[in-house]
């Protein structure tokens, strides 16, 4: 079940420890783990026939709420979610974790959740065909509070993140046995092509703010021609 898969993951990346440039490390699938279970539960139902996958957590969504891109409002209003969340003990002042009572919005998620309830007023007729995941669990920050990227970790340190990464991902599609892999930007597609060589991966551009693509409008229209072009069709 991918309950298991995650919280096998949970319990192997505790065992990570990181260097400069990261100072602190936000482990969501620990503190917000109730609501992570909740997700899982309610909306991880096998098999799905889309699996979209992101690089890690954003500090205004998945690292306060625990679901994938997650930002607030989305959890809250569309799925519907509510659980219990423990704001970790190492966290940086500028990035506090508040749980469901955070109010900066997660941009890459407003934009990617946005998208899917645009066609889908009800989360069921999504989740039933799609679900989403990100690669890595654990959200890095510098000393000043900006995000550290998995591909900026030091290279040792990188290899075994990944190492636990992979094997988690692999397990995964194993649990969900999607038609489609869908990498949500280019990290992610690359770790769905090693851990699935075999397979087409389908790309979508990252909904970042920090993406020039994304930001010049008509994101939405990107995604949903990348997705038909690849054979999936009316999910977005």
């Amino acid at each position: 079940m991918l309950i298991d898969v995650l919280r096998e993951l949970r319990d192997d990346t505790r065992k990570l420890e990181f260097s400069r440039p990261v100072a602190h490390v936000y482990r969501p699938l620990d503190y917000a783990w109730p609501m992570v279970e909740a997700y899982l539960s309610r909306f991880g139902r096998a098999p799905k026939e889309v699996l979209f996958l992101g690089m890690n957590p954003g500090p205004f969504g998945m690292a306060q709420t625990g679901i994938p891109f997650g930002d607030v409002v989305t959890v809250r209003e569309w799925m519907k979610l509510s659980a219990p969340i423990t704001a970790p003990e190492d966290t940086h002042p500028k990035r506090p974790v508040l749980g469901l009572a955070a109010t900066r919005v997660e941009v890459s998620g407003r934009r990617l959740w946005g998208a899917i309830q645009q066609k889908h007023p009800s989360p069921a007729t999504f989740f039933k065909r799609a679900f989403v995941l990100n690669y890595c669990p654990l959200l890095f920050l510098d000393e000043g509070g900006a995000n550290v990227t998995p591909d900026k970790l030091q290279k040792a340190e990188r290899k075994a993140c990944e190492e636990i990464c992979d094997r988690s991902l692999a397990a995964a599609i194993a649990a969900l046995r999607p038609k489609h892999l869908v990498g949500v930007g280019v990290y992610a597609k690359a770790r769905f092509e090693k851990v699935a060589p075999d397979r087409q991966v389908l790309c979508i551009a990252h909904p970042s703010p920090a993406s020039p693509q994304a930001n010049r409008g008509g994101w939405d229209g990107l995604v949903q021609a990348a997705l038909e072009a690849g054979g999936v069709h009316g999910l977005i």
